[in-house]
């Protein structure tokens, strides 16, 4: 323990990307033009949701709470991943690396929660048409999304703080691209299996349940669908579940393999490459998925370009 001491680890070195360090300037600027449209295209869907009248239901309500989730998701590791990507030392401290796990986990959690949430509504709207506006009312809505933002913020509470008290004293070199559970477990100077047991049943619990939750939701939706008489009512009837399927398909297809296991990492590579998917990429294909598959958000976006337009014009 003595030694545990004199050779504390203040602060780690993240590694990134190593093999394209000659593509860091290229790297660099792609991700900044990623991370700024996924800024002003979840800016952009939460602005007109919130402020088109047309738009005013439950199912634009939860998916303008998801495009402002995903502001904080990407801002608790896109920025020190660009600088990263401008130093020649990519540090950070014990703490601000502590903090990072916990906002990530949080933000990730809350986006699984909110998730579910949405799986349940388009059931509710589907299955239960007759009383889907006396359940999904306005004080329902709120209290879900308030539910989602509470249990994905404490979740990572018990693993945060069984990290904390790990002694760190050898090798201090992340290997990944951003500070977070598995790759930070295995620097630590003792045996972390108790760590690893947690974090699998808190993700197990947290990612298993509410994918579950979800695919139980479009089991019952898809036989509700199918029983429809007419082929324009089915597309009509799935058109208001594609976007978020494909959303639920993407973000929980890469969390699953990486969080659901009982070992501290498997290829350095493959960590890296799951975190680009589920930290980058689908944060910046959301927008994309809502505006493009969505005539509603479109024809919003278009009533409120045509009236910045008049304001100018006058």
């Amino acid at each position: 323990m003595e030694s545990f001491n004199q050779t504390k680890v203040t602060e780690f070195i993240i590694m990134g990307f190593p093999n394209l360090q000659r593509f860091h300037t290229l790297l660099f600027l792609l991700l900044l033009l990623i991370y700024l449209f996924t800024i002003f295209g979840n800016l952009l869907i939460f602005t007109v949701i919130r402020t088109d009248s047309q738009l005013r239901t439950p199912m634009y309500f939860f998916i303008s709470i998801l495009s402002f989730l995903e502001i904080w998701y990407t801002a608790a590791t896109i920025p020190k991943m660009l600088s990263n990507l401008l130093s020649e030392r990519s540090c950070i401290s014990f703490t601000g690396c502590l903090l990072q796990i916990y906002f990530f986990h949080s933000l990730g959690a809350t986006e699984c929660y909110l998730l579910t949430a949405m799986a349940y509504d388009r059931y509710l709207a589907i299955c239960h048409p007759l009383r889907y506006p006396a359940i999904m009312t306005t004080k329902m809505c709120t209290r879900l999304a308030a539910i989602c933002w509470v249990c994905g913020l404490l979740g990572p509470m018990a693993e945060i703080i069984l990290v904390s008290k790990l002694p760190f004293c050898g090798p201090n070199k992340i290997e990944h691209i951003f500070c977070d559970f598995p790759p930070v477990l295995s620097l630590a100077c003792t045996d972390t299996s108790v760590n690893v047991l947690v974090d699998f049943t808190v993700n197990a619990c947290k990612i298993l349940v509410t994918f579950l939750l979800i695919l139980l939701s479009y089991l019952r939706i898809i036989r509700a669908i199918l029983k429809i008489r007419t082929a324009t009512g089915r597309r009509k009837a799935f058109s208001t579940c594609a976007a978020h399927l494909a959303v639920v398909l993407i973000f929980f297809g890469s969390i699953l393999f990486m969080y659901v296991r009982l070992t501290k990492s498997y290829s350095l590579d493959y960590d890296r490459a799951l975190a680009v998917v589920y930290a980058v990429l689908t944060p910046f294909l959301n927008p994309i998925i809502y505006s493009l598959r969505n005539k509603e958000i479109k024809a919003a976006l278009q009533r409120m370009f045509r009236g910045g337009q008049g304001l100018l014009g006058k």
